[in-house]
């Protein structure tokens, strides 16, 4: 199985190089219809979601507008990322929450999955977060 990187899914996505998001679009048509599969991780998720929210970068999309545009690749049948459930939440999170950035909207999803709602941090923003409580050192 073979690794998928973050310029894949941004080329698709951005359509910065229509040759290069025509092959994306045909590797991610074999990933919707399972005749392929490809695995990625946390990192390349975070690198994309950072891309396309930067203001120093051309796409500056709101948090909606990127989980609106992730979320459909992320339940590709024939991407496998352990935990693929904790990525959707994340992207909710973040949706749902303009505050917070991406990375934090992960730690959030991931409390919740354990059950935990404690966050040692110093970062405010987790005290707007209905039911997360922060705790600093």
């Amino acid at each position: 199985m073979r690794f998928l990187d973050a310029n894949v899914i941004l080329r698709y996505l951005t359509r910065d190089d229509e040759a290069k998001a025509e092959a994306c679009y045909q590797l991610f048509q074999q990933l919707k219809q399972g005749t392929e599969e490809v695995f990625t991780c946390e990192a390349v998720l975070a690198e994309v979601v950072y891309v396309l929210s930067s203001p120093r970068a051309p796409y500056r999309l709101s948090h909606e507008e990127i989980r609106g545009r992730l979320l459909p690749i992320l339940t590709l049948r024939g991407l496998k990322l352990p935990q693929k459930g904790v990525y959707v939440r994340a992207l909710d999170i973040y949706s749902a929450f303009s505050f917070l950035d991406f990375e934090d909207a992960l730690a959030v999803a991931h409390m919740e999955r354990r059950g935990t709602q404690e966050v040692l941090s110093y970062d405010r923003d987790f005290d707007r977060v209905p039911g997360m409580i922060r705790v600093e050192p």
